[in-house]
């Protein structure tokens, strides 16, 4: 039987996830945007450790939406 995509088909990443999930997915990358912004000006003028690591947690995590990994 011969493949329908040929031999370097790759699989869509989404495939095995529920749609509610990609939902929310979407909706915490929109909000996620403006609060990354919030915390860097906030970080520049008073910056504390908490500050910092908050900041930092937050664009990991914008990543890892973007790329997928979540």
């Amino acid at each position: 039987m011969r493949r329908r995509f040929g031999r370097f088909h790759h699989h869509h990443y989404n495939h095995n996830k529920p749609g509610w999930w990609l939902k929310i997915r979407a909706i915490f990358a929109q909000i996620l945007v403006p609060l990354i912004f919030f915390q860097l000006l906030r970080t520049l003028l008073l910056p504390t450790t908490f500050d910092m690591i908050l900041l930092t947690l937050m664009i990991v995590m914008y990543f890892s939406i973007t790329l997928r990994l979540i």
